[in-house]
């Protein structure tokens, strides 16, 4: 009996379906995470990239 359990706990701890939606997940978490953290940094550097593009396409559109 102890061993047929012993073999089933086994066989479950190497069992490695479903892991790869683990990573995943934790991966996403990890990004969200950061985000959240880094949120006014983040959001400075979207407008300043935005920003610069909306100069260029003006610039580029009044030249011609």
């Amino acid at each position: 009996m102890l061993g047929q359990v012993t073999g089933k706990l086994e066989e479950f701890w190497r069992d490695e379906d479903g892991l790869g939606m683990l990573e995943m997940i934790l991966i996403i978490a990890v990004i969200v995470i950061l985000a959240v953290i880094f949120r006014s940094q983040l959001k400075e550097i979207i407008t300043s990239l935005l920003g610069k593009a909306k100069s260029k396409t003006e610039d580029f559109m009044d030249g011609q």
